[in-house]
């Protein structure tokens, strides 16, 4: 009896895993909508709320852990406790499919189609915090190749998205699961998935005001601070008659104004490009700690910075450095924590407002609506991925680009020291890919947009309203059961 329940534990961590190809590399952004329902019906089929507990801890332990393969090897004794968080992560949502697809009738899979997709969101949204990594991975992401699917961003964000996925995962599930609702499930999937590509056809295209010609610098991992300094320099001056040039994460690892000349080369090369130039700054900055900075430079010099505000956890700082530093030491941590900065800035490029985001930043979604609030005409980020080269790290940062472009409605443009460059307008249409084993320029006409989406006047509504569902399904459940309890204690004996 054990062996076969452990083999169906075995089908619930490759349901998890399962999942994962909808995203880059792989990218069969399709399987997402039904990539959940293998999922769905081993919990439905549990025979027991503990029994779905443990195929769920066990689906999200190995979405997690394959997931984020590429960051395995650089975290050692923090990757059991990765898949340990993943599982945690999942289980509600383990439970309460068991209890909602055990016996589904029509009513209960239409509560299923709402009360689900929520526990989701809800769990997406909490680890979604910067400090346990921030939002990769989210289901919604799937969808960057999708339009006019992808457009449903720009009403609700990634969670909209992620939302209706599940939704239909659901309706597909109880199509198959044996009861009397079959035929009301394949229609609740086809009636979701319908509406959701109606908005997509039929939403009107925004239009741009205007457009900037951005180039972006790759010239892939170059070792020694001088010579990654020179090559950006070199590469810099072919860039002739663009709007701006724009240079990866820690393109420039010295504060330029500390280095003599380093200035002056920086204004020379910006007067041979006929353009401003972006370049990344990471090193000690005059307080004495660590810093990344975005830094604009012209002919005349110095004309905007904007020091990178959320940092990647062990990555660029140390949770509870004193408890965990010394343990985790030899694993690729980060030595010495950086410094975040404090606010966001808008950078005139001519006549547009570009607004900056560094690597990591790139993930979250409200950066790139509090650009837009304070009059961003695009949003340009610089990042780099050298420690997962060649690893599929590099394309899902590039492709949520896609998606965090339709959510602000601005054009998004991503330029990597090494990873995968890429360019997107506010449809989400890819204007620029740039694979990380090629090395040079790339230059991209990117379109102005203004204006403010749905997603971008709202807000966060999705996972709000999630939070709620979530919130009334736990009670409703906990006020049956007490019900039920009471109900057990008035009984009266038999005989």
């Amino acid at each position: 009896m054990w062996v076969r329940r452990w083999l169906v534990r075995g089908l619930a961590v490759a349901s998890g895993c399962l999942l994962v190809l909808a995203f880059p590399a792989p990218a069969l952004w399709w399987l997402a909508w039904a990539g959940l329902v293998p999922l769905l019906v081993l919990l439905a089929r549990a025979g027991s709320v503990r029994e779905a507990l443990w195929r769920g801890f066990l689906a999200g332990a190995g979405f997690f852990l394959a997931f984020f393969h590429w960051v395995l090897p650089h975290v050692g004794l923090l990757a059991p406790v990765l898949g340990l968080v993943g599982g945690l992560l999942w289980v509600p949502f383990g439970v309460v499919a068991h209890r909602l697809l055990r016996e589904p009738t029509a009513g209960r899979a239409a509560l299923a189609a709402v009360v689900l997709p929520s526990v989701w969101v809800a769990v997406e949204a909490v680890r979604s915090w910067e400090h346990l990594g921030g939002a990769w991975g989210l289901l919604g992401l799937t969808q960057w190749p999708a339009r006019p699917l992808l457009a449903l961003a720009s009403l609700g964000g990634v969670w909209l998205l992620g939302f209706v996925i599940v939704a239909v995962n659901v309706g597909l599930a109880v199509a198959v699961l044996p009861g009397p609702a079959r035929t009301f499930g394949a229609g609740l999937a086809l009636g979701i998935f319908a509406l959701v590509l109606g908005y997509g056809l039929l939403r009107p295209d925004p239009v741009p005001t205007g457009s900037l010609r951005v180039a972006g610098v790759q010239p892939g991992p170059v070792h020694g601070a001088e010579e990654r300094f020179t090559a950006h320099l070199e590469l810099t001056r072919r860039a002739t008659g663009q709007d701006v040039v724009v240079w990866g994460q820690s393109s420039t690892p010295f504060d330029p104004a500390t280095r003599p000349g380093a200035v002056a080369r920086l204004r020379a090369a910006a007067a041979a490009a006929d353009s401003d130039v972006l370049v990344n700054v990471d090193a000690r900055a005059a307080d004495g700690r660590i810093r990344k900075t975005t830094q604009q430079y012209g002919p005349d010099g110095l004309a905007g910075t904007y020091e990178k505000r959320r940092l990647v956890p062990f990555g660029e700082y140390v949770p509870l450095r004193p408890l965990l530093g010394g343990v985790l030491r030899g694993t690729g941590i980060a030595e010495e924590d950086r410094a975040p900065g404090g606010a966001p800035a808008i950078l005139r490029i001519g006549e547009a407002g570009a607004g900056p985001l560094i690597s990591y930043e790139s993930m979250f979604p409200d950066l790139r609506r509090e650009l837009v609030r304070l009059g961003a005409d695009m949003t340009i980020v610089q990042g780099s991925l050298t420690s997962f080269h060649g690893t599929w790290a590099q394309p899902q940062q590039a492709s949520a680009e896609a998606v965090r472009a339709v959510e602000s409605g601005r054009s998004a443009v991503l330029v990597e020291l090494n990873g995968t460059s890429a360019a997107f307008d506010a449809e989400g249409r890819r204007l620029a890919w740039m694979p990380p084993d090629e090395r040079g320029v790339f230059v991209v006409d990117v379109p102005l947009y203004q204006g403010a989406t749905p997603y971008v006047r709202w807000g966060d509504w999705v996972p709000a309203a999630a939070f709620g569902i979530t919130a009334a399904a736990a009670a409703r459940a906990l006020l049956i059961r007490a019900r039920a309890a009471l109900t057990t204690r008035r009984r009266p004996p038999c005989g």
